[in-house]
């Protein structure tokens, strides 16, 4: 680890170096490109250095063991305790730092979000799901943009299928796929009995024509008219769109456009990113099929939050984290629980590559 660490300082310090070339400056393209270069390495320097000074101190502190004044050792012994644990510190950090990187991170994101379980409380949660995430995605200055949405009679969503853009939506987003479980009295409940419903979100990075190629001649392209609430016609031409993929039987529909063309854009969209999570999904249930001591199966399927409204409780069971703040939750206040899942699953997987 130290040889490829000292390997990337010296590349570090080169571009360094060559920002300060003139002809580098007026070179746009490849002064941008080192810029960034630069960029993702300052962290993993800056850390690098900090363990080597720490090394350093060390080795000083241990010269100190052999002076004549008891003292002195003492303070020693006690300094040299507390830099090994900061040199440990710095050594999980630099690993973390090293692992490969989620190539997917940094994508836009397909957010779908589905009433489950609990008829008309169930389609008034996966409203308020859907607030709670445009909110947040209003406080990291994203885009959300609806693709497709069936709207419930009381006023939720059976489902509603968005586009997030923004610089990290999936990094961010990625560890709410699963089921959300609501536990709260509905408004039309005369006993004040507390009901549980279920929402299932989706959460899947999309697909740019580069990463994925689709044959036109595999698409079954339907155009039928937009229903509304009901099932009542909402349009008198037939602008709605439904593509299926044949060899997967993957469906995507879209008919929230008035345009035909717009609403095939936007579906084709949901399509290839469905093809894709599901290509992904197969190959890390390959490698997890692999592993000897699996800790979790990431299955989308299982209960991963509950909220307590009579509580203001949430609480996540993947991490066991329980906040008693759940109105300011449910106003887009979900990044404290992101940091603690992206903590969480990244000492699993420094475990699993010791």
């Amino acid at each position: 680890m130290i040889n490829k660490l000292q390997g990337i300082k010296e590349h570090y310090i080169k571009l360094e170096h060559l920002l300060s070339d003139p002809a580098v400056i007026n070179n746009r393209s490849k002064y941008q490109k080192y810029l960034k270069e630069h960029g993702e390495m300052t962290r993993l320097v800056s850390l690098f250095n900090d363990y080597q000074q720490v090394i350093e101190d060390i080795e000083d502190s241990k010269g100190l063991l052999k002076d004549s004044d008891p003292d002195i050792r003492e303070m020693a012994k006690d300094e040299i305790n507390t830099l090994s644990a900061r040199k440990n510190e710095l050594e999980s950090q630099l690993k973390l730092q090293l692992m490969p990187k989620d190539s997917r991170d940094d994508k836009n994101v397909i957010l779908e979000i589905r009433a489950g379980t609990g008829g008309e409380e169930a389609g008034l949660f996966a409203g308020d799901l859907f607030r709670m995430y445009s909110r947040y995605a209003e406080t990291k200055g994203w885009k959300i943009d609806i693709i497709e949405s069936n709207p419930s009679s009381a006023g939720g969503f059976k489902e509603i299928i968005s586009m997030v853009q923004g610089k990290g939506a999936f990094s961010s987003l990625k560890f709410e796929s699963g089921t959300h479980r609501v536990q709260r009295v509905p408004e039309t409940e005369a006993q004040g009995r507390v009901h549980t419903s279920a929402v299932t979100v989706a959460v899947l990075p999309e697909a740019k024509d580069v990463e994925l190629e689709l044959n036109p001649n595999e698409i079954k392209v339907d155009v039928f008219r937009s229903s509304g609430p009901g099932g009542q016609s909402v349009n008198t031409t037939d602008s709605a769109v439904r593509l299926t993929h044949l060899p997967t039987g993957i469906i995507a529909t879209c008919q929230d456009e008035k345009s035909q063309i717009k609403n095939k854009i936007q579906a084709m969209k949901v399509l290839k990113a469905r093809i894709y999570d599901a290509m992904v999904k197969k190959q890390e249930a390959e490698r997890s099929a692999q592993r000897k001591d699996q800790v979790g199966t990431g299955d989308r399927s299982g209960r991963i939050r509950t909220y307590n409204f009579p509580q203001g409780r949430m609480t996540d069971h993947r991490i066991g984290l329980t906040l008693y703040k759940l109105d300011s939750i449910m106003d887009g206040d979900i990044q404290p629980i992101i940091d603690e899942l992206k903590t969480y699953y990244q000492a699993q997987a420094l475990k699993e590559s010791d």
